[in-house]
């Protein structure tokens, strides 16, 4: 009987400890440390260093909408290997496309997907290469978010593996 009461004893003590492990919580506090250099810590900041006591001060969420496009884009055709020469001038967006940001061109990096390419800059300009391909590049002209600039993109795989940017004047 005691080796019972001692299983018993064993499960509801086991039983308390899952129900409790549900309300852990963490406090997150933020100070000022040296130089006024922002802090974030568990323990409350001491005297006079406390920039903001997320407990009573919670941060705002913020959803930002999604665009709403009007029509679907328009369906990809195969390339034509066209080279970049002669550039005159860069055509203006079709209506309806999305066309990406210009001023993110800078900010692709080696090791990006051709998914996060689009997503950042929209449909190149130019491409080279099959899309399924082991190699492709794809060109963007000049455009108002990155003037007098032409970026083109070398991908292995569908990742990509070169970056090369060209100063282009009129």
């Amino acid at each position: 009987m005691n080796v019972s009461c001692a299983i018993l004893a064993r499960s509801c003590a086991l039983a308390v400890l899952i129900a409790d492990a549900g309300t852990v919580t963490a406090d997150v506090f933020k100070c000022a440390g040296e130089r006024g250099t922002p802090i974030y810590q568990e323990s409350p900041c001491p005297p006079g260093k406390e920039l903001r006591n997320f407990q009573v001060d919670p941060p705002e969420i913020t959803v930002l909408p999604a665009p709403v496009l009007t029509q679907p884009p328009p369906a990809r055709t195969k390339s034509t290997g066209n080279q970049v020469s002669g550039i005159k001038e860069p055509k203006p967006a079709k209506p309806g496309t999305v066309a990406g940001n210009a001023a993110e061109r800078k900010h692709i990096r080696s090791g990006m997907s051709e998914a996060d390419v689009i997503a950042r800059l929209g449909q190149p300009d130019v491409t080279s290469g099959a899309k399924n391909s082991k190699g492709a590049r794809w060109t963007y002209l000049p455009a108002p978010g990155d003037p007098e600039t032409i970026t083109s993109l070398t991908f292995a795989n569908g990742v990509v593996t070169g970056v090369e940017r060209k100063l282009y004047k009129k």
